[in-house]
């Protein structure tokens, strides 16, 4: 067998064209498998956020399966893949892209298809990938087990989850597609939005969560900052890092394409979403 095998799909017509899917080495002898969900970035795609990401690497070694669907194409020049997570980002949000319905379905033939154990499956994303992680959490909590985002904010109107949901989240200081304090962004598909300052949208889902240690400050060095939201129902926990270095980019992979920011060096973001997600399933 190959190091991991890869398989691509063409999938109905759910307004997303095709997925890039890893099963680690073990699979055939083995079952019940996590599953991780990866979003791309706005003008990104499945394949390059696979390269960059290098979250294949860590699945391959870990042992889960990791998918990367493929966001909907714009009609412009240069076919730029978004997501519709709410008030972002670009054509998918335009045109009012279900990406809900199709994420969901794509978690329902994964499981029916594949090993995976329906109780151990995951999102993350990078910037409109990662809102779109958010949205996920707030509309369908019964299927995703816990989010781990970064460079990104949240940006669904509403967001009533009937469970505790495990958040993640990973920010530079240094971003200026989706500045860390909120306000507006400074980057290709993020120029004339204004963002949500991301302790405000933790404080959010500390408030869902039903947390009651709010906001505590655990680690602020010259690395990073890193500030937890615990004793929350279900036992789930929140937590945010801040990080000195880097910019719009996955800590730890490489930059998303050839004019893209430095990634952080200080935190590596597969170490972390593993860890983070390794310690919660759906009831």
């Amino acid at each position: 067998m190959p190091e991991y095998y890869r398989a691509f799909y063409l999938l109905d017509q759910l307004h997303a064209d095709a997925l890039f899917q890893f099963l680690p080495p073990n699979y055939y002898e083995s079952s019940g498998f996590s599953l991780v969900i990866a979003l791309h970035g706005g003008g990104g795609s499945a394949e390059q956020f696979e390269s960059t990401s290098r979250l294949s690497d860590k699945a391959n070694s870990a042992k889960f399966i990791v998918v990367y669907p493929e966001g909907v194409q714009s009609n412009g020049l240069i076919k730029a893949g978004t997501w519709n997570a709410g008030s972002c980002c670009d054509y998918a949000a335009e045109q009012n892209i279900n990406n809900v319905k199709f994420i969901k379905a794509l978690i329902d033939r994964l499981v029916s298809a594949f090993k995976v154990n329906a109780k151990k499956v995951y999102a993350t994303g990078h910037s409109n990938g990662g809102m779109m992680a958010y949205r996920l959490a707030c509309e369908i909590p019964d299927k995703i087990a816990a989010i781990a985002t970064n460079g990104c904010t949240m940006v669904t109107a509403s967001c009533n989850p009937n469970k505790p949901v495990p958040i993640l989240h990973m920010h530079s200081e240094l971003d200026k597609n989706v500045p860390y304090q909120g306000g507006p962004g400074d980057g290709i598909g993020t120029r004339g939005l204004v963002f949500n300052f991301i302790v405000a949208v933790m404080d959010g889902w500390s408030l869902r969560n039903n947390c009651t240690n709010k906001a505590q400050v655990v680690v602020n060095d010259t690395n990073y900052k890193l500030t937890t939201w615990t004793n929350c129902s279900g036992n789930v926990t929140l937590k945010y890092y801040l990080t000195k270095d880097g910019g719009h980019a996955w800590p730890g992979g490489l930059p998303g394409s050839v004019m893209g920011d430095n990634p952080s060096k200080v935190i590596n973001a597969n170490n972390l979403i593993w860890d983070f997600f390794q310690q919660y399933q759906l009831p």
